[in-house]
This record gives C-alpha cells, structure tokens and sequence, in this order.
C-alpha cells in the first residue's frame, strides 16, 4: 500500500482551470497555454496553419475542403469541437499484461521505464468515444503525473508509489485510483492473474470523474501540424529500433508506405491491441533523450522532462534529428533549427530513453 511520504519533492503543477468551450477553436490559429496547472501563463506559440485532414485517428489523411474543426491532440478532423477533458491512464507493459485493451483508441501514447528496466505506457484518450476495455491499469508516477499533466488529463491509475501518493495527495491532484478513491470505477478481470487484472472504460472513468465533481472539459496544448512536413534532409527510418535498458525487451516499428503507418512490435512480434486483434501503429513517432536517475535500492526514478535534450522524429519512413524543450506550463515541442517541427495529423508515440551513454545507444534506425 501507499505511504504518505514524500522523499523527492517534484514541482509539478496544478491543472489548467476550466475554458469555455471557444478555447479549443481558438487553438486552431493560435496556441492556447498548455496544460499543468502553472500559475504563470506561458507564452503563447502559434500553431502550424494548415488544410484539416480526414480519415481515422490511426493514420495520416488528406486534406478536406469542408473539415473545419480537428481534434486537438492528433489534428485529425471531427464533426465538432472536442472540449472533453482527456484521461491519462496508466497501462501496464509486462508481458503478462499483453495484449493490452484500448491503445488503438487512444490520441497519443507515451512510453516510460519504470524499475527494473521495465516500461510502462501513458495512454492519452479524448477525442474518440468507445465502449471497449481499457488496462490492465497500473500505478503512477511522479513523472507519469506530469505526463498527464501536460495535457490536464484526469489521472487514471491502480496504486502509486510513496513519492507518487505524496504528490497526489499533498497537491490534491485530480485522479482516479483503483485502491483508495474510485474502486467502484475499475473492475478485476478474472482470466488474468494480478496485478495484470485491473481494467475500466470510458463509460466508467466519466462516471467517475463526476462523482469526485471533477471538470469534464480542459483546455489542451495547441499542436502544431502539416500535412506535408518539409523532409529535406531527413535520413531514411523504415525500420526503427529502441532499447530502454534491457537487453531482452526491444521496441520496434516498420514502416508502411501504403499506409502511412508505423507499425509497432516487441521483441519482434506484434504488438496488439486485446480488443480488436489490431496491431498498434502511430503516425509519429517520437524518441527523447532525457536524464535518469535511480534513487533507491528498488531502482525507483526521476526522470527529467524539463530540461530538453536530444530527439528524433520519425514521419513517413524518415527521421528528423532534432531538440526537444519544454518551458515552464507547456508540453514538450520539436526544435529544429530554431523553428518547431509540426506533426503528421495523426496519433503520436513517445519514447523516453536515458540520455546515457548517448542516445546512439538506444536508437537506431534504418
């Protein structure tokens, strides 16, 4: 169980108060500040000016002449404004918790280790509806909060660590947690053994939410996006590969051209999505290198997201070398060359490695 005590102090702020619901149109030609919860409002960053895209969330589209109105976090368009505020859910990524349900749902993926060399997946879901499984479900963070926190996601997750709890419960963030104050909101599935068993959905996690009274609309950070990125220069990525840290667990993406996807696998097999039998692909895909530091004899982490560092950014089978920055009450952006990189509409993937021994070491690509 939890402790209530705090041994690192992270200053992670609180979420971004509520907008009306002109706020996220607005994000359409200007950036709106980020979520967080910073006091102090950030400055604002225009967003990426560009024809709105159809098709799926899964994949790159075509401009479309009617489309008016994209969804905020994969630029995609939507027949209205999506103002929901997101659930960031923490989902297990052992082996005995794949396959997971409901990544292909989600808007954006992020991928961070947690001890042990294992990692562990922040699913950002809010534009799209479903009524499907989402988990197994797993504990929190410090860092997985401020993930969430970037886009002032309701934390969705199954316990915490002690440095975790303490945010938690010291900064009254607003989550979701299966053991101390949602049980009724998550359910244990049988056929899996625990913790690989804790699962919820939608329907639930809004239920949720309003029984703690917390808001059902946010504001979310102004991305930038093209659907025709400048390439020039780019190197060639049909292949990807990311180590962690373990030698044994390998994450994987091949390039699909017809479809404008990368397709995602572990240690060489495909990586599924339990509800659908569907292989998990995104559109962008995201490598940062970031700094790590094991603070006790369990292997339990911080991990810096504010510093930026080395990245690289993968569209349409090339590979961007690149900066990642964030300042304060903002996401993470893409720097190149003093300007930021837009993304493909579409759903993104993040890959948090150690900055040591270089990001050479957890990368490479082909």
């Amino acid at each position: 169980m939890p402790h209530l005590h705090d041994k690192t102090p992270f200053l992670l702020r609180r979420f971004a108060r509520r907008l009306p619901h002109t706020a996220v149109a607005a994000a359409l030609l200007v950036s709106l500040a980020a979520c967080g919860g910073s006091k102090k409002e950030p400055d604002a960053t225009p967003a990426t000016t560009t024809p709105v895209p159809t098709a799926s969330a899964s994949a790159s589209a075509s401009p479309s002449e009617t489309a008016t109105v994209m969804a905020p976090l994969t630029g995609l368009a939507v027949s209205s404004e999506v103002t929901s505020r997101p659930f960031a859910v923490m989902i297990n990524n052992l082996a005995p918790a794949r396959p997971q349900s409901g990544l292909t749902q989600a808007d954006t993926v992020w991928e961070l280790l947690a001890e042990g060399g294992i990692t562990r997946l922040v699913a950002i879901f809010q534009s799209k509806d479903f009524t499907d499984p989402i988990g197994p479900v797993r504990s929190i963070r410090p860092y997985f909060i401020q993930v969430g926190e970037f886009y002032s996601g309701v934390l969705v997750h199954a316990g915490a660590s002690n440095d975790a709890f303490a945010i938690l419960r010291g900064q009254h963030k607003e989550d979701l947690d299966e053991i101390t104050n949602a049980g009724a909101f998550f359910w244990r599935d049988k056929t899996r053994k625990a913790p690989h068993n804790v699962y919820t959905s939608l329907e639930k996690l809004r239920a949720g939410a309003a029984k703690r009274k917390y808001s059902d609309t946010a504001s979310v950070p102004a991305l930038s996006f093209s659907s025709a990125p400048d390439l020039t220069g780019a190197a060639p990525a049909a292949e990807v590969n990311i180590k962690f840290t373990l030698n044994n667990y390998k994450v994987s993406y091949t390039y699909d051209a017809a479809k404008g996807l990368y397709a995602r696998f572990i240690n060489g097999k495909p990586h599924t999505d339990k509800n659908n039998d569907e292989q998990l692909t995104a559109v962008n895909l995201v490598v940062l290198s970031a700094k790590h530091h094991s603070y006790d004899d369990v292997g339990r982490l911080e991990i810096d997201l504010n510093s930026g560092g080395e990245a690289v950014l993968f569209q349409q089978g090339k590979a961007i070398a690149c900066q990642w920055e964030r300042k304060d009450g903002d996401v993470v952006r893409l720097m190149k060359d003093g300007k930021e990189l837009p993304f493909l509409p579409g759903v993104t993937y993040y890959h948090v490695v150690p900055d040591s021994p270089s990001m050479a070491g957890h990368l490479t690509y082909q």
